[in-house]
């Protein structure tokens, strides 16, 4: 009769390694003992709790088991801890905290998206980047009383990205002490952006404005073709300071990030 690795032995069979997210210290440590020296095992979590090498940080804990393992998998691509067309057998949770489920994944650097670098190398928290992102596509999808809007978020700079810009009109976060990610600072955001100009947001999610007119240099930015002023706007303030810019399209609801002058990122909120 026909054994468990009959039928489960080819999503472990042939890989190039073994990618462990977030192990106890005796998980890992069953691995370290494997008797096959060709064999990497790969750690990738929000801390290196078990010391291990190599090891990939994780920004974020990722609740959505697929945009966890693609994103630590495009951060061990672009460490140079795997290869492009690696086959991986990617340990993970699903159920609770212990790793209950392996998934046999082929890293392709083609399918990088620059969510890695987007989160990992900004300058702003993590979670100001995730909560802004959550904003903007729960608008993409809900609008403005059922009606499209678009909107622009700049995190991180913030001081540097207020020089660059001027007031379109009242600001009313200027003594506020609110942060981005609060429900009520959503149910805000939402209303506040169905009038003109761009929210700006610090490093660490405090709402340092509303209704920016944004003032960089556009000379030299390239945006693809369709993009209009928002999305130029977002292009250049990256370039000039060190922040990210998230926009949502009002023509076709498409929420884009940008950084360091470059799109690098778009979701279609109605697929996310």
């Amino acid at each position: 009769m026909a054994g468990l690795d009959d039928v489960f032995g080819d999503i472990y069979e042939d890989v190039d390694a073994i990618v462990l997210f977030s192990p106890s210290g005796s998980y890992h440590e069953r691995f370290t003992e494997l008797d096959d020296e060709e064999l990497d095992v790969i750690t990738i979590g929000t801390e290196n709790t078990v010391g291990a090498d190599p090891f990939v940080e994780l920004p974020l804990e990722f609740d959505d088991v697929a945009e966890r393992i693609r994103f630590g998998l495009e951060g061990a691509l672009e460490r140079g801890v795997v290869e492009d067309g690696d086959v991986l057998a990617c340990a993970t949770s699903v159920f609770d905290d212990s790793i209950d489920t392996v998934s046999r994944v082929r890293a392709e650097a083609d399918d990088q998206h620059g969510l890695y670098d987007l989160f990992a190398k900004s300058r702003a928290d993590p979670e100001v980047i995730k909560a802004v992102f959550e904003v903007a596509i729960n608008l993409g999808k809900k609008g403005q009383k059922g009606k499209p809007v678009g909107a622009l978020f700049v995190v991180g700079d913030a001081g540097n990205v207020m020089n660059k810009s001027r007031p379109l009109s009242y600001n009313p976060f200027e003594k506020s002490h609110v942060h981005v990610g609060d429900p009520i600072v959503t149910v805000m955001l939402k209303e506040f952006s169905r009038l003109d100009g761009a929210f700006v947001i610090s490093d660490s999610g405090k709402i340092v404005s509303a209704y920016r007119y944004l003032e960089p240099a556009a000379e030299g930015v390239d945006i693809p073709k369709g993009l209009g002023a928002r999305h130029m706007a977002a292009s250049a303030i990256t370039r000039d300071t060190n922040s990210i810019a998230v926009a949502l399209s009002e023509s076709d609801g498409m929420v884009r990030a940008f950084k360091g002058g470059e799109l690098i990122l778009e979701v279609d909120p109605e697929a996310y």
